[in-house]
C-alpha cells in the first residue's frame, strides 16, 4: 500500500519544480505565470529505503521492488478559490482525492519570479490556502447538515451520528480551526474519514528556499517551523531547484553534489520520511532468492491485514506469520542464521507488524 500526497500552494512557489524533482521528469510545466499546471500531474516514485538493498544482498535476491508513493501536482490556488475563483473548484476537487497535503511555501527572494500577492510571506501564504479550505469545508457541512435534518427527524440513527461528527467539525471551523484539530474517537474514525473534509487531511509544510540555504534553512523557513510546531504539523526544508538538478544526475554524481552542498540526503528522502511519519505509515519486507520487496502499512496493522496488502487471499486464509526483525536478519546474515540464534518468531492473528519486519505468511488457499 502506498499513499497519495498532493502538492499544493499559491502560484509560482515552486510546486511544479518540486514535482519534477520528485518524479525525475520534466512532465510538469514549470512556468513563471499562474495556472501553468491545470490538470493535476501524477507521478509515482519508488520510496528509497537502504534496508531493502541490504536485505536483497544477503538473500541474493534477483529483483528489488520498493514500495511506491504517488505525488499529485495540483494547480495553484488564489484567494476566492472556495468561490470558484481561478481554478478553485478543480483545485478543491483534486485535494479531496489525496491522503495528505504537501503545502509548498515560498521562502526565497527572487525578483525574476513573480509572487501572486507581490510579496514573500510564507505564513500569509499558508493562511490564504488554509482559509480557502476552511471556507469550502464549512459551506459543505452546512449543506449536508441541512440535508440530514429530515432523516434525523425520522429517527435515522446513522444520520444522527453523522450529524454529530459534522457539528464537531463545524464548531472547530467556526472557531477558526481546521477540522484536523478535532479529537475523534477511534470508533468514529471510519465515519469521520467518510466526511472527506479538506482541512482534516494531515499537512506537511515544504519550505522552498534558495540554494545557499538548502542545508541550513533561513529566517523564513524558521518562521514556518514555528508555525508547524504550533499546529502539530510536519515541515521540511528543501531547495526545489537544487533537487530538480540532482534528480537528473547519475547516482554517484548526485551523491557528490549533495556532499558539496552540505546535504546528507536528497530532499525526496526527507519528504517521504516526513510523509510516512505524518500518516503513521511503516514498512515490512518479504525476502527471497526471486525478489526482495517492501510493503507499506499503517502503524499498528495486525498480521492478517498486513498479509492482505500482498493479496486478499493471504488475509482470508491467514494461518500464521513467520518473522525476523530487520536488525536480526542483518546481524545473523539471513533467516537461517536468525533461526539458529533464536531470533526467528512465529506470530498469530493478533500480532502487530513492526517497522522493518521480514515476514513470510502461511495461509489456506
Amino acid at each position: 500500500m502506498g499513499f497519495r500526497m498532493g502538492i499544493v500552494g499559491l502560484p509560482n512557489v515552486g510546486k511544479s519544480t518540486l514535482f519534477n524533482a520528485l518524479t525525475k521528469t520534466a512532465a510538469a510545466q514549470a512556468a513563471n505565470f499562474p495556472f501553468c499546471t491545470i490538470e493535476p500531474n501524477v507521478g509515482e516514485v519508488a520510496v528509497p529505503d537502504p534496508r531493502l538493498d541490504r536485505l536483497a544482498a544477503i538473500a541474493g535476491s534477483k529483483q528489488i521492488i520498493p514500495t511506491r508513493i504517488t505525488f499529485v501536482d495540483i494547480a495553484g490556488l488564489v484567494k476566492g478559490a472556495s468561490k470558484g475563483e481561478g481554478l478553485g473548484n478543480q483545485f478543491l476537487a483534486n485535494i479531496r482525492e489525496v491522503d495528505a497535503i504537501a503545502h509548498v511555501l515560498r521562502c526565497f527572494e527572487d525578483g525574476d519570479v513573480t509572487h501572486v500577492e507581490g510579496r514573500v510571506d510564507p505564513i500569509a501564504d499558508a493562511e490564504t490556502i488554509e482559509t480557502e479550505l476552511m471556507i469550502a469545508d464549512l459551506e459543505s457541512l452546512e449543506k449536508r447538515l441541512a440535508n440530514l435534518s429530515r432523516k434525523i427527524n425520522a429517527g435515522d440513527k446513522q444520520a444522527k451520528e453523522d450529524a454529530r461528527l459534522m457539528q464537531a467539525a463545524k464548531s472547530a471551523l467556526e472557531a477558526g480551526r481546521p477540522a484536523r484539530t478535532v479529537e475523534v474517537a477511534e470508533d468514529d474514525r471510519k465515519a469521520w474519514n467518510m466526511l472527506q473534509l479538506l482541512t482534516a487531511k494531515p499537512v506537511l509544510y515544504v519550505c522552498n528556499v534558495e540554494e545557499d540555504s538548502a542545508a541550513t534553512g533561513n529566517s523564513q523557513s524558521e518562521r514556518v517551523a514555528r508555525m508547524a510546531a504550533e499546529q502539530g504539523a510536519g515541515h521540511v526544508v528543501i531547495s526545489a531547484r537544487i533537487e530538480e538538478e540532482i534528480s537528473q544526475l547519475p547516482a554517484d554524481e548526485a551523491a557528490m553534489f549533495l556532499a558539496e552542498m552540505g546535504l546528507a540526503e536528497a530532499g525526496l528522502d526527507r519528504l517521504i520520511r516526513e510523509g510516512y511519519q505524518l500518516l503513521g505509515l511503516e514498512t515490512y519486507f518479504t525476502v527471497g532468492p526471486k525478489e526482495a520487496r517492501a510493503w507499506t502499512i499503517h502503524r499498528g496493522t495486525l498480521a492478517p491485514q498486513a498479509a492482505g496488502v500482498i493479496h486478499g487471499d493471504f488475509e482470508r486464509g491467514f494461518i500464521r506469520a513467520e518473522t525476523v526483525a530487520y536488525d536480526d536478519y542483518v546481524t545473523y546474515k539471513g533467516e537461517a542464521g536468525a533461526r539458529e540464534a533464536g531470533k526467528f518468531r512465529v506470530e498469530g492473528k493478533t500480532y502487530q507488524v513492526r517497522d522493518g519486519d521480514v515476514l513470510h505468511f502461511l495461509f489456506n488457499a
